[in-house]
């Protein structure tokens, strides 16, 4: 990679996690990294391993279960304490032991906040900046510095914040990131101190804009422009106040509008369902109107607009939506959405080319989807029911290994001791009937045991088989206890998982369709035959 390359690093997993309301696990954050390295960013920053335990054990887990094919694991830390020795401080040592080959410090460039905040000397700041990159830069670590606050230091005084960045990068910083900390800046602003900055240190700079002022992207662009050679952001716009820039709409704009080839064209026809799938997993319900990937991006309403959309739809869009994975809409027409649902096929390997009535099909799934959409479905994070249901449209009869014929749960609270569920499942497999009873710490997974229980005889390949996560989101809250209830649920092989999902009024309900679509693609999965 040359100087010129520009880097996409993503800072959802650190920097993203800390918005109002968002609280990763350590298995939330190996997902989205995976999720990322299908989007094709150069750098992932995993968090703050030392200070934080989740962190920690999440480079730990990364180490045996990340298997990156573009993204390269960053960790992030500080610069060492004053007076001490980089190769001394605990939190230093433990970004080796992190192993993670690159290392984002973080060090202030504003006088004010080396004074008050750190409350040592401009001299001993430099110095601190200077010893950890050199330090690290020894043990084989590729190392950026985040310069913080480095807009409003700059302002406040250039000299010192100029010198922060000159310091950083003879110690062997790669990359010097500056940083809109307070997120106060405009687009001119930034690139005419960018400019400045490459002029007077010659270093390679990048840029870290919050969205305080709605300028986030417009200002990483403004950065970019001026000389930036590394670009930071966070999925959907996570982050602290009102957000980072949205990391997707910045790669977007650079690769569709301003011509720089960022990430892989068929890795980016994936950013609207990597959106969604990171939705899910962080619980933050989707925003419809975000650029590009959002669900009301490339929506059209009928009126004025349908003639027009009948001879181009580009003379009412800015870009062609599949180029990110989305698609065009036109709110009353039934043409809307039909190539979505044959790329979709094509990807998961179904070819509809040569089928009779490849037409009446599609028009037949779209209808379906809209339906259950409409009831509260959602099949952009769950990839698993959507091909459930284009193979049983495409067979014209419903894959079943089992046919239910009923199931109950009860949970029993006795006292102040914790609550337990019983569930019985009764269904017919291989034309022989099981009736199965099963225990779980709730109604879920005393289900899912209770299935086992049943199927094991009959399809003993559901041992491989296993519920790894459970999402629920309330669809209705006005109707409080009454709304309708989505529920996700990711089940794995041991080498990969899948997403299903089920809506009801009941949360029990709405839990066994996706726990049974979860199995049902499972075995198919493994290509075990109905008996």
């Amino acid at each position: 990679m040359t100087t010129t390359d520009l880097h996409v690093y993503d800072t959802t997993l650190r920097d993203g996690a800390q918005q109002e309301g968002l609280n990763l696990s350590v298995a939330d954050k190996l997902v989205i990294a995976r999720h990322l390295d299908e989007l094709g960013v150069g750098f992932i920053e995993g968090g703050w391993p030392g200070a934080n335990p989740k962190d920690t054990e999440f480079f730990h887990r990364a180490q045996h279960e990340l298997d990156l094919c573009s993204a390269t694991l960053a960790a992030f830390g500080a610069t060492r304490r004053a007076g001490s020795r980089a190769a001394d401080d605990p939190l230093v040592r433990a970004l080796l032991v992190s192993g993670a080959p690159v290392v984002t410090l973080v060090a202030k460039s504003h006088v004010r906040h080396v004074e008050e905040a750190l409350r040592t000397t401009r001299e001993e700041n430099l110095a601190m900046i200077r010893d950890t990159v050199s330090f690290l830069h020894a043990e084989g670590r590729r190392v950026f510095l985040d310069a913080e606050h480095f807009f409003d230091g700059y302002a406040a005084d250039r000299a010192y914040a100029l010198e922060a960045v000159r310091v950083a990068a003879e110690a062997g910083a790669e990359v010097i990131a500056l940083c809109d900390t307070n997120g106060g800046m405009l687009p001119p602003q930034v690139q005419d101190v960018v400019a400045d900055v490459l002029t007077s240190t010659s270093a390679r700079l990048g840029i870290h804009c919050h969205n305080d002022t709605g300028c986030a992207v417009a200002n990483s662009l403004a950065a970019v422009e001026a000389g930036a050679t590394h670009v930071q952001g966070t999925v959907n716009g996570y982050g602290e106040r009102t957000g980072n820039a949205d990391i997707l709409t910045v790669v977007s704009n650079l690769q569709l509008k301003a011509g720089r080839p960022v990430v892989d064209p068929e890795r980016l026809r994936d950013a609207t369902r990597l959106a969604h799938a990171i939705s899910e997993v962080t619980n933050v319900a989707p925003y419809s109107r975000q650029p590009y990937v959002g669900a009301s991006a490339f929506a059209h309403k009928a009126g004025l607009h349908a003639s027009a959309l009948k001879v181009d739809p580009n003379l009412y869009q800015h870009t062609d939506p599949t180029a990110v994975g989305n698609g065009m809409r036109t709110l009353v027409s039934d043409m809307a959405g039909r190539a979505s649902i044959q790329l979709k096929a094509a990807e998961i390997g179904i070819d509809l080319t040569d089928l009779p009535n490849r037409d009446e099909l599609v028009a037949s799934v779209l209808a379906e989807v809209k339906d259950l959409e409409l009831r509260g479905y959602t099949f952009d994070a769950a990839d698993a029911s959507f091909e459930l249901m284009l193979r049983n449209a495409v067979s014209g009869t419903r894959l079943a290994y089992f046919d239910v014929e009923s199931w109950r749960v009860i949970t029993d609270a006795r006292g102040g001791e914790l609550a337990v569920s019983e569930a019985t499942v009764k269904l017919v497999a291989s034309d022989r009937r099981f009736v199965a009873t099963g225990e779980g710490n709730g109604p879920v997974n005393a289900l899912d045991h209770a299935l086992r229980q049943a199927l094991s005889e009959v399809y003993p390949e559901i041992e491989k088989l296993e519920l790894i996560d459970f999402r629920v989101r309330i669809l209705d809250a006005s109707h409080g206890t009454d709304a309708v209830t989505r529920v996700l649920i990711e089940t794995s092989d041991g080498e990969t998982s899948w997403n299903t999902v089920g809506v009801a009024a009941n949360i029990v309900e709405a839990s066994w369709k996706a726990l049974v679509d979860g199995i049902t693609f499972g075995l198919r999965r493994h290509e075990v035959p109905v008996r």
